[in-house]
């Protein structure tokens, strides 16, 4: 019995929330005038236009009035407002749990196993994408673990040893393909029509990041990483907003700084971490005058 309902609660759950939505804002199902958002001017009712919208709790129906003003190219559907529905089929509680989950294993893996858990399909290119969606506008304090964390990690690979642990800061750069942001979403058209994608090209963007992990005999325990899209004034700002805030308690460890022979990556090493050990890693494909800046 449990089983059966497990397959189907999704469908049991959807037609729940959608009874109390309509029970809730039975105003909002039977409003018909709306005030048109550039020239303030009543607008009547349109037919209900059905839209369907995935949720943890299943696919919600709802069939909702819509209000359209042609000269000012303006459409209202009070209902989407009222509720705080996303753009899109996949709302906002699927996005933050899918966000959740790709952060703890990789994306191939996370799709298995949200739809198991679940039971909501979304592919992972969904998935980067609405991970990318809720990211926007974090810091890399909104991302880094909180200072006791840090410190009960040093404290378990320093248990039972004489000198500090090695603590590794690890900085590099690539360049990665991105999309430009004109192939995302869709184009300007009436809602009910999904616009043709226009024709882009890929463009190359760098991408720096620094890591801290323990140095624990033959692994390495992580502390945190940020990793994104940006200039090395951007990664040295982030840099300093995580020596500034204590996150990491210099006087726990010996800290090791690996990297490469970019000019750039030292400059900001020398600024805010001057006693640390610094590593060149022999290995990059550096140009000799990188190394000779050393």
């Amino acid at each position: 019995m449990t089983e059966t309902v497990w397959h189907i609660r999704q469908a049991l759950t959807g037609s729940l929330t959608e009874t109390i939505i309509e029970y809730v804002h039975q105003g909002e199902y039977t409003r018909q005038q709306a005030r048109c958002l550039q020239c303030d001017r009543y607008l009547q009712a349109r037919g209900p236009v059905r839209r369907t919208v995935e949720t943890l709790v299943g696919a919600v129906q709802l069939e909702r009035p819509y209000f359209y003003y042609p000269a000012c190219h303006v459409g209202l559907y009070p209902l989407d407002e009222v509720l705080g529905l996303s753009p899109g089929r996949i709302q906002l509680d699927v996005q933050k749990a899918a966000a959740k989950l790709v952060t703890e294993v990789p994306y191939d893996e996370a799709q298995r196993l949200f739809d198991d858990l679940t039971g909501v399909g979304m592919g992972s290119e969904r998935m980067h994408t609405c991970t990318n969606h809720v990211a926007e506008g974090l810091t890399v304090l909104d991302v880094a673990p909180p200072r006791d964390e840090i410190a009960r990690r040093i404290a378990a690979v320093a248990g039972g040893r004489f000198r500090r642990p090695v603590l590794v800061l690890g900085i590099d750069g690539a360049y990665v393909p991105t999309r430009p942001e004109s192939a995302r979403g869709r184009r300007p058209g009436q809602g009910r029509q999904r616009a043709k994608r226009a024709l882009w090209r890929g463009q190359w963007r760098d991408a720096k990041g620094f890591r801290f992990y323990l140095m624990d005999g033959e692994r390495i325990v992580h502390g945190l990483s940020w990793h994104q899209v940006q200039t090395e004034d951007q990664l040295g700002e982030a840099l300093k907003q995580i020596k500034e805030a204590g996150v990491i308690p210099e006087d726990q460890v010996r800290l090791c700084v690996v990297a490469d022979g970019a000019s750039w990556i030292w400059k900001h090493v020398r600024a805010l971490f001057p006693h640390a050990c610094q590593v060149l890693d022999y290995y990059s494909k550096t140009t000799p005058r990188a190394y000779d800046s050393l």
